[in-house]
């Protein structure tokens, strides 16, 4: 019984700690002043995150498959860890890509500030999902992991990537074009 939709929160704190950590490292600065372009770096920070979130959402597959074998009462915190589940993690995850590598990218120093406003949609996205999880008409189906419902689930898991997919595109365009007003010196 734990609202599974805080892992999504987990997984854009362990980005924000290592934003933390290259700044703290100089990473900008010293990435800079390598011969690549600027829009590389912000590429390469793109690539990371999209490494970090869809590998955490892959891992979590298998242990989902198993929590239905050996739990099947369900998840009475809020929703289950099915294909809906996934949809929503993706929304979740392009939400807080957009706000906080475009916040991030405009001094390229303030990991904090960036992290906050993007906590914002990241917090709203897991309220909605959890509580829909227990909306009478739409937690039958939302929140199931009968396989009759998942067919039911799929657009939710289909909006997640085409948001992701476009969104990572959308904010990696944005942050680099801001990344390349920034003074590093």
């Amino acid at each position: 019984a734990y609202p599974y939709g805080v892992v999504f929160f987990f997984g854009c704190l362990g980005i924000f700690q290592t934003f933390i950590n290259a700044r703290e490292n100089k990473d900008a600065f010293f990435t800079a002043a390598l011969p690549v372009n600027k829009r590389d770096v912000v590429r390469a920070k793109c690539q990371l995150l999209a490494a970090a979130q869809l590998g955490q959402l892959l891992l979590t597959v298998p242990f989902a498959l198993l929590r239905v074998v050996l739990l099947p009462n369900g998840n009475p915190a809020g929703i289950e860890a099915n294909v809906a589940y996934f949809g929503c993690g993706l929304l979740i995850y392009a939400a807080f890509n957009a706000v906080f590598l475009i916040s991030f990218y405009k001094t390229a120093y303030k990991a904090g500030k960036a992290f906050l406003l993007g906590v914002i949609p990241v917090t709203l996205g897991i309220g909605v999902m959890e509580t829909l999880a227990h909306v009478p008409g739409v937690a039958d189906w939302f929140d199931s992991t009968a396989p009759a419902m998942l067919l039911q689930q799929l657009p939710i898991l289909a909006a997640g990537l085409a948001a992701y997919g476009g969104g990572m595109a959308l904010t990696y365009q944005t942050a680099a074009a801001r990344f390349e007003k920034v003074d590093l010196s």
